[in-house]
């Protein structure tokens, strides 16, 4: 009866797979289809694109600029992602396929940029650089759902987090006059906020779901009283000194990718940095494998001697830390004052990232500044004089979230014991 039922799961788990590669590679010929008809069918032949290398404003690792012929450069995007889309339905890119999914969206939002400034100029390194500091919450949301999942416990309460943090980061920045002050409250706020979703989800088994949800509405509501009552009626309270933005030596100065990670602020060197500590920590460490393990498979571990419960209360208060930078980013490393409601979701597109990531690091940072550079789009249109109402194309990163929690790129690797609280027999 058992081996009955499992080959049945089997041959059910590959029907699933097979018609995934399928409707995967169909949708990326349409892609194809799409750029050749709308994009490139629609430029004159002899139409010139022009896209500037260097940010505005950046003196150092200037790059010559971009003059592509656009219709040519069209009709080579459609040909790369039909051929894409032909193999992913015949052959399959297995355990890459995310990341082609990821490829043919950038080759898609270039081929609409191509459209777009056709006869024109557009900064393209401006829009990475905007890309990258918009990616910045998302990934470091992501890097904390990656922490706290790898372990076992699902926390939907990064946005909750996050806002938290911005709201003390600011509050606190501004009553300190310092920004690491700022930065140092606002963590501990999103590590307080950890701590209280650790207890309830691992200690009193409440569902993580739910735990989540209720952190998420007090922190909504409370930001928001402590904004009307105090941040709204005493600006000074609501204006905290920023981390400014200072460059690497030498790192700086190559071309394009210099002024983009290496001119900017203190969040996204933190991005990088926690992008290779993470990689590290959980596929080439000992402590990693330990929390791998606890997410997979708590009773072995538990066997082998590792303590599944503390290894889950480390990985969620880690996880508030992480979340907590990612709110302060806000308020103390772009804006410069908090609003209500400023995270606007970002915490639930991190969770998306973590899923198009496959629970790695690496993939999470790639979805991050995939939608950070969709989110990124609306302001650049606006520039170029589009049609497109730019309050469209703001939609786009909550439209690609969707795509993603909708299972269109796979379940990936989940941890088997995600959302499963641990008994100790």
């Amino acid at each position: 009866m058992t081996a009955s039922t499992t080959t049945i799961q089997r041959v059910k788990i590959s029907e699933i797979s097979q018609n995934r590669k399928i409707i995967t590679g169909i949708v990326e010929i349409i892609v194809a289809i799409f750029i050749y008809v709308v994009f490139a069918s629609k430029v004159a032949s002899d139409a010139i694109t022009t896209f500037v290398m260097t940010p505005g404003g950046i003196t150092v690792g200037k790059m010559a600029n971009w003059i592509v012929p656009s219709q040519l450069a069209l009709i080579i995007l459609a040909i790369l992602s039909l051929l894409i889309g032909i193999f992913q339905i015949i052959k399959g890119f297995g355990k890459a396929t995310n990341g082609v999914i990821g490829l043919v969206f950038l080759f898609f939002i270039f081929s609409f940029l191509t459209w777009q400034a056709s006869g024109k100029s557009l900064n393209l390194a401006g829009m990475l650089s905007s890309a990258v500091q918009f990616a910045v919450p998302i990934t470091l949301g992501a890097f904390s759902g990656i922490l706290c999942e790898r372990a076992g416990v699902v926390n939907i309460a990064i946005e909750g987090m996050m806002l938290m943090s911005a709201m003390l980061g600011s509050l606190m920045g501004s009553i300190f006059n310092s920004a690491w002050l700022g930065l140092l409250f606002g963590v501990t706020g999103a590590v307080l906020l950890a701590a209280l979703h650790a207890v309830l989800s691992i200690k009193y088994k409440i569902d993580q779901i739910i735990s989540g949800t209720v952190i998420n509405i007090f922190s909504t509501g409370m930001t928001a009283f402590i904004s009307q009552k105090f941040l709204q009626v005493y600006q000074e309270l609501n204006n905290p000194p920023m981390l400014s933005r200072f460059e690497i030596p030498l790192l700086s100065k190559i071309p394009l990718a210099g002024p983009i990670f290496f001119n900017t602020n203190l969040f996204v060197y933190i991005m990088i940095a926690l992008l290779i500590i993470l990689q590290v920590a959980l596929f080439s460490t000992r402590w990693g494998l330990r929390m791998r393990s606890v997410g997979e498979h708590p009773k072995a571990a538990d066997t082998l001697g590792i303590n599944v419960i503390k290894t889950r209360y480390m990985a969620v208060l880690l996880g508030g830390i992480v979340a907590g930078l990612a709110g302060a980013f806000y308020t103390i490393g772009s804006v410069g004052r908090f609003d209500e409601g400023m995270t606007g979701g970002k915490g639930f597109i991190g969770l998306a990232a973590m899923i198009f990531g496959n629970y790695n690091p690496v993939g999470a940072l790639g979805a991050g500044i995939l939608f950070g550079f969709a989110d990124s789009l609306g302001t650049k249109l606006s520039l170029l004089g589009s049609s497109i109402p730019s309050e469209l194309m703001s939609t786009a990163p909550y439209l690609i979230t969707m795509i993603v929690l909708a299972g269109f790129v796979g379940k990936g690797h989940v941890p088997a014991a995600d959302g499963v609280p641990y008994e100790k027999e």
